[in-house]
């Protein structure tokens, strides 16, 4: 979550595309480059171990827009994908 969350800072559209569950996968990212991403919070994770296909991850993202502060609630889905942990959908 960390990384994706550092992909949307600096705009890494391909590290976005490239940890994302291709069963849900879009064929594009399209970042906003007015949004400037600022902080992230981790509010609570569920599975996610070594022991763990799949886990769960609800966070509040921080951004600026436009001057004007805001943030993103999202509980979101990983699982493992050839071994990778990838981003699978929101709940």
């Amino acid at each position: 979550m960390r990384s994706r969350f550092s992909a949307f800072s600096v705009g890494d559209e391909e590290y976005l595309l490239r940890t994302w569950h291709p069963a849900t996968r879009p064929p594009r990212v399209d970042l906003d480059r007015t949004t400037r991403w600022v902080r992230l919070e981790i509010l609570e994770t569920t599975g996610g171990s070594a022991f763990h296909t799949e886990g769960t991850v609800r966070f509040r993202a921080h951004y600026e827009e436009r001057g004007n502060a805001g943030h993103l609630d999202e509980n979101s889905r990983f699982v493992r994908n050839e071994g990778a942990w990838v981003y699978a959908g929101a709940l």
